[in-house]
């Protein structure tokens, strides 16, 4: 039982460091497309043109992808980390 539940740990602890890196990069990647979408939106305003308004949408939409990928990372992270202490209290209480 305890093997188990060592393997299960080293198991969530693994796909945790992958996830808290994937967030790291997807954080990065938010920054540089909010700030392009950000300056795509000045550029629609200034030019008042119907290509620059779809092009400021467009890297709206991406970010807004990103934005939410980045939601499903963190909700992910949230439910492992309860995983993970789960899997703890069972083997602190396999202990005793």
């Amino acid at each position: 039982m305890r093997s188990l539940i060592h393997r299960r740990l080293t198991e969530v602890g693994e796909r945790l460091k992958t996830l808290r890196e994937e967030l790291r990069v997807i954080d990065e990647q938010l920054a540089q497309l909010n700030e392009e979408a950000a300056d795509l939106e000045l550029r629609a305003l200034v030019s008042e043109t119907p290509l620059a308004g779809r092009e400021a949408v467009e890297a709206q939409r991406h970010a807004s992808a990103m934005g939410r990928r980045r939601s499903d990372v963190v909700a992910s992270i949230a439910q492992l980390e309860a995983k993970q202490d789960e899997l703890l209290d069972r083997l602190i209480g396999s202990a005793g």
